[in-house]
């Protein structure tokens, strides 16, 4: 049996009057149209004069015409007020305080080219003297105002008030006190509650919305008018499918609504209106939705259109339309810079990392180099310790450029090197400034003057520029690379060697893992193209090991492969000095011999007891003269030989305060080997096949966290479901753009210094970060404190120089230079205003990583949501301290911090529940520790988007990024899932195609070549190429996907209804849903409002 159709609560003209009916009949009170059969409303004989005049009803409009009964002061406690020819206000309280919107002060220090990022079209509170401008400024905060009042539901078996009469008797008619503990987001009302005066059926937008939520003390509000300041109003032509909204007059002290839908002057408490004072009313915003919650009435009770006939007051539900939405933040931005270049020089907010756009380097570095949390830096300690935004950045030195991007220019200084400072060693840069006629230069993180060499000297011109600066790229561009010389090597630079160690213990033989292994790497090597990506001149060698080690001779002119056996674990050694590492292309014939002889060789292998300890002792020795990488293909806990190990993860102790101790490893052994490899440069990658058993990630998954590697996993790894995602795991990390044997150092200018370090790195000191290897998509985030006042008159811009030393995959050393200059600033207002929230959220991600080792994850979490609380605290405390304490105040580049602080609880790392091992905890630790900001955005909030009606450009090429154009992207919400669409989710790491239970058949066809959604077979990886336009079209937006995703997408189909467990998989990455042990979007916002009141109410 179907549901009945849900009725469309926006759309008031599905709600007509009665026909012929023009107004309601003075005889039936309120209660009667609502409640049928309930007895009529009898006024209290203790109020004389009480009327009820009929009331017109507009026809297509919810709103109707209600009087009160005479304000009665002393039941308020306050002077009684004087006769107007109005009546008083429903709900008025004198001692309540006018509502005002708040406007930040201008920036102080902005400069002219700075451009701040654009506003959102926020819910602004309505001045109490200005009317709301039509389109909001720059300087603007997004404000989303709630008073959440605690008197917003009636006590317990108390039978609700009508037509705004007194209270009974006994109970409470004044303000009552906000409760100073959490109440539950949903359940009975509490004690001692009176519901509000009975106002009208006017759309409120979240404020009205969380009204009845009951998390803060107010007195008996009145029922104020809401406007979003977004699109303009054309007062000649208002539309007719939405009731009337009511916008405030332009002069006067404050507004108020009125029963009859208008808007007048009111006097101070105890004043009379004025006699000649005419109500105004104006149109209604044409883009502003009905919400369903607007079909009730101020008291919480369902209007007389309503389906409901209970007389228990519902609960209000924000419209989660109304509420911050990164779709809506992403689709600007990426509107705002289509077509248009960003220059780099602009210092305002660069664009997100999730925007296609181009860079134009002009003097600071493309911003898929380094990233700000805030693009404007506090000149005091003092300063950026009250605002509580962090002061951090996050660095991708070796980030791929985007299409159309200029390359990286390399300047070659010879014998003498580079140009730096004398006293800090900074590199020559645009923003030194050179004096005495060019014979000096200024440096500008320690403002120390250098003299200029000789053979580096050049005249300035009228403008104190060189005169050959167009020769010299280091002095016009952000980024540059500059040759090593000969004391930057430790050894002559070769290029990287690759070794691929393959477990061949019973194990990996009978779960398939060798066989994929070998297949993987054949299909590498010599698919298209030749070599799999690896640079030219590069060598690679073959090991395999089980309880003993085999090294394999692959020389060419071998018509077969050697094998040598080192029984020796304790003492791990090389046997032979060549023929390990050849040339792929020259030894082709060997090689694809070996690989094709391996799952014959060990079929019958019954050694269970592979020794990885030794294994990479001995892989460190054949690569320490040469450095490159290191990938290991590994199955079960190593329990023999060097650094054996012990089952220890206890399910008694997951959730609790010592499951922190499996976070570090059991054995010193596994870290001084990284360490060794990391001095050695050699960098480490592991793919793990456990067999759904504990392999003890934290302590084997050091050789990658040290050494600058990832590591994969692949729980109850099976060969027809994992093979293929575990090739193009391989293809894509060898494919990257690699360097090894690097060294980064970060430098700053004075009064800042970096202090802490948070990534996949070796440190021996605090200044120099060792990395065995690094390529493209590793990021490293990096704290920045004062080192004493920065006197912003002075010294208007902040600089910061990231230099990275390193050798590039064909053997060449370089010295990668990053050069970005933000400005200093004395206003708070432009500390939030020019705030990242993309790169503040990865860089607390990477902090609180950092703290799971000294803190339990329950407190870990606890201090992810009180950051978010604090942090916005601070900005109302500071910034919007002029607004009232009811409303949610949200600056506009942290509107979205709750959403991506409760995405972070929720993902694998953080989420609550014995049921996350351990090994899967600590690898998504590792691998956000080194992810970059534009990795991040999917995985804390995954993209979904629908391709049953995606628009007919979806799936073409952008001429102007070079990019496939994806569908239009929704909320990750089931509700906005329709049963008849098919939808695409995925956060980088996975990738569902979800397929209502009511799909037409026609689309299947297409899509999947099925004429029932019965017939998908749920355990296809690739969808069917089918001969028809649209299926190509999903085809390239797949493959477009798999392409800009750092790992391989591995496709799961998930049928609605049918699949079950699927689906909660599917729903588990639907963040704005309650699911994870973690509340729905909507309920954090309003546990974060009413935190955000208790800390501003505690201080």
């Amino acid at each position: 049996m179907q549901n009945p159709p849900t009725p469309n609560y926006g759309n008031p003209q599905q709600f007509p009057p009665p026909p012929g009916q023009q107004q309601v009949p003075p005889q039936h009170s309120f209660a009667q149209q609502q409640f049928p059969g309930r007895p009529p409303f009898q006024p209290q004989q203790s109020q004389p004069g009480f009327q009820r005049p009929p009331a017109p009803v507009p026809h297509g409009s919810m709103q109707q015409n209600f009087q009160r009964p005479p304000f009665n002061p002393q039941q308020q406690g306050q002077p009684p007020m004087q006769p107007g020819p109005f009546p008083p206000r429903p709900g008025y309280s004198p001692n309540m305080s006018p509502m005002t919107t708040h406007r930040p002060p201008p920036p102080s220090n902005l400069q002219a080219n700075q451009s701040p990022r654009p506003p959102a079209m926020g819910l602004n509170r309505t001045p109490s003297n200005v009317r709301p401008p039509m389109a909001s400024s720059s300087s603007t905060p997004q404000m989303l105002h709630s008073n959440l009042s605690a008197s917003s539901l009636p006590p317990p078996n108390t039978p609700p008030m009508m037509n705004g009469g007194p209270p009974p008797q006994g109970q409470m008619g004044g303000p009552q006190p906000m409760p100073h503990q959490q109440q539950p987001l949903s359940g009975p009302p509490m004690p001692n509650q009176l519901p509000p005066p009975p106002q009208l059926n006017q759309v409120d937008n979240l404020s009205s919305q969380m009204d009845a939520i009951g998390i803060q003390k107010t007195s008996p509000r009145t029922k104020r008018v809401y406007h979003n300041a977004g699109a303009p109003v054309n007062p000649q032509n208002p539309p007719t499918q939405f009731p009337q909204q009511v916008y405030p007059p332009v002069n006067g002290p404050s507004t108020q609504q009125y029963p009859t839908g208008q808007t007048g002057v009111v006097p101070p408490p105890g004043q009379p209106f004025p006699a000649n004072h005419q109500p105004q009313l104006r149109p209604p915003l044409p883009h502003q939705p009905i919400s369903q919650s607007s079909m009730q009435d101020s008291s919480g009770y369902p209007s007389r259109t309503s389906s409901q006939s209970n007389l228990a007051p519902p609960k209000s539900r924000i419209d989660p339309d109304q509420i911050p939405s990164p779709i809506a933040v992403h689709g600007a931005d990426r509107e705002a810079h289509t077509g248009t270049p960003y220059r780099c020089m602009s210092k305002g907010v660069p664009p997100l990392a999730s925007t296609d756009f181009i860079a134009i380097d002009d003097g600071n570095c493309n911003p898929r180099f380094k990233r700000m949390t805030t693009y404007n830096i506090p000149c005091t300690d003092e300063l950026a310790n009250n605002s509580l935004v962090p002061m951090g950045m996050i660095v991708q030195p070796l980030a791929d450029l985007g299409y159309g991007e200029n390359p990286i220019p390399v300047v070659d200084f010879g014998e003498q090197g580079p140009v730096r400072c004398g006293r800090c060693r900074g590199y020559i840069n645009v923003f030194v400034m050179f004096t005495d006629g060019g014979r000096k230069f200024t440096c500008n993180l320690c403002q120390f003057e250098n003299t200029v060499a000789p053979e580096y000297f050049a005249n300035l011109d009228m403008n104190g520029r060189r005169v050959d600066i167009d020769r010299h790229p280091e002095l016009m561009f952000g980024t540059v690379e500059f040759v090593a010389t000969k004391e930057y090597c430790a050894r002559p630079p070769e290029p990287a060697s690759y070794i691929f160690a393959i477990d061949v213990s019973w194990t990996a033989v009978q779960s398939g893992m060798l066989r994929t292994a070998v297949e993987a790497l054949k299909n590498f090597l010599y698919g298209n193209p030749e070599r799999g990506g690896l640079p030219p001149s590069c060598r690679i060698g073959i090991m395999t090991y089980d309880s003993t080690i085999h090294f394999y001779n692959l020389r060419s002119n071998l018509e077969q492969p050697l094998m040598l056996v080192v029984c020796d674990i304790a003492e791990v050694f090389v046997p032979l000095s060549e023929g390990l590492l050849v040339d792929p292309v020259e030894s082709r014939t060997v090689i694809e011999n070996l690989l094709d002889s391996l799952p014959t060789m060990f079929e019958n292998n019954r050694a269970t007891q592979p020794v990885l300890g030794a294994l990479v002792q001995a892989a460190t020795l054949a690569l320490k003269q040469k450095g490159g990488k290191l990938s290991i293909f590994h199955t079960v806990l190593p329990t023999t030989g060097p650094g054996a190990l012990k089952p220890r993860e206890d399910p008694k102790i997951l959730g609790t305060d010592k499951e922190k101790s499996l976070y570090e490893p059991a054995e010193y052994f596994w870290r001084k080997s990284a360490v060794d490899c990391t001095q050695s440069g050699v960098s480490i990658d592991l793919y793990l096949f456990p067999n759904n058993a504990y392999v003890d990630v934290a302590s084997i998954g050091s050789l990658s966290t040290l050494t600058g590697g990832d590591c994969y996993m692949y729980p109850g790894f099976d060969y027809a479901r994992d093979a293929n995602k575990f090739g193009n795991d391989l293809k894509k990390n060898l494919s990257r753009f690699f360097g090894y044997d690097a060294l980064l150092r970060i430098r700053c200018s004075n009064g800042l210094k970096i202090t802490d370090h948070h990534g996949n790195f070796y440190m021996k000191n605090t200044t120099d970060v060792e990395l065995a290897g690094i390529d493209s998509r590793k990021a490293i985030a990096v704290t920045i404190k004062h080192d004493g006042k920065i006197d912003d008159s002075r010294t208007p811009d902040a600089f910061f120089q990231t230099a990275l030393l390193y050798t590039t995959a064909t053997g060449e050393r370089r010295i990668r230079v990053h050069n970005l200059a933000v400005p200093v600033t004395s206003s708070m207002a432009n500390i939030f205003r020019m705030a990242d929230m993309d790169t503040t959220i990865n860089y607390f991600a990477k902090l609180a990583i950092a703290q799971t080792v000294t803190a339990s994850l329950k407190q870990v979490r606890e201090q992810l949501s009180e950051k978010c609380v604090k942090v916005l605290s601070a900005y109302r405390r500071h910034v919007a301290s002029s607004t009232g304490p009811g409303q949610l105040i949200l600056p506009e580049a942290y509107k979205l911090y709750p959403l991506f602080t409760l995405s972070l609880l929720k993902t694998r790392a953080f989420r609550g529940g014995p049921e996350m091992s351990t090994d899967v905890r600590v690898n998504n630790f590792r691998m956000l520790k080194s992810m970059s900001i534009g990795d991040s955005i999917p995985f804390f909030y995954p993209v979904l988007f629908g391709i049953h009606d995606m628009a007919p450009e979806a799936g073409t090429i952008n001429e102007y990024s070079g990019q496939v154009i994806l569908p239009d992207a929704i909320r990750v919400s089931y509700e906005r899932l329709d049963r008849s669409g098919i939808y695409i989710l995925e956060n980088g790491q996975q990738m569902f195609v979800w397929i209502g239970s009511q799909t037409p058949a026609e689309l299947l066809r297409i899509i999947f070549g099925q004429d029932a959604l019965e017939q998908i077979d749920v355990k296809m990886r690739n969808l069917p190429e089918l001969d028809n336009p649209f299926s190509q079209r999903v085809h390239r937006i797949m493959n477009h996907i798999q392409t800009i995703r750092p790992r391989y997408l591995q496709m799961q189909i998930v049928r609605h209804q049918i699949d079950a467990f699927l689906e909660t998989e599917f729903m588990n990455l639907l963040v704005e849903d309650k699911n994870n042990d973690a509340m729905s979007y909507m309920d954090f916002l309003v546990f974060t409002h009413k935190n955000i009141q208790m800390e501003i109410t505690s201080n």
